[in-house]
């Protein structure tokens, strides 16, 4: 939908110049669009020594709990009609796998964290390992 906006608003410029003006809305706002939907959707997954970060949230190691990998068909039910409405969800939809982390920390209400990744696997192997070290 927002680059349908800005070819709309390309558009209506286009109408009311003639020449250079006329395509430069075009060159200058679906880029742009693009762009800017590509950094809004950024999100790092990340593990550092301690804690595991899903974009600008963390969660410490201590509290992981049952790790689920999820593929296409349980990802869609997961963040359906499966889904708490008190989960930790970050989902990029052009991702087709994700992991569920449950957490062990009485005083969270969150039960589970759920998030898009591109290699579930090796990030739910990654931190089984950590949860046998400690």
């Amino acid at each position: 939908m927002p680059m349908i906006g800005a070819a709309l608003m390309a558009a209506t410029v286009h109408l009311g110049y003639q020449g250079i003006r006329s395509w430069l809305p075009y060159v200058i706002l679906l880029p742009l669009m693009a762009f800017l939907l590509f950094w809004a959707g950024r999100a790092k997954v990340k593990v550092t020594d301690d804690e595991l970060w899903v974009g600008d949230a963390h969660l410490p190691l201590k509290f992981v709990g049952e790790i689920e990998v999820l593929g296409v068909h349980e990802k869609r039910r997961a963040l359906g009609r499966d889904l708490d409405p008190a989960a930790f969800v970050l989902h990029r939809g052009w991702i087709p796998t994700a992991l569920r982390v449950h957490l062990t920390d009485p005083d969270d209400p969150t039960p589970y964290w759920i998030f898009s990744t591109r290699s579930p696997e090796k990030l739910a192997t990654l931190l089984r390992q950590h949860a046998t070290q400690t």
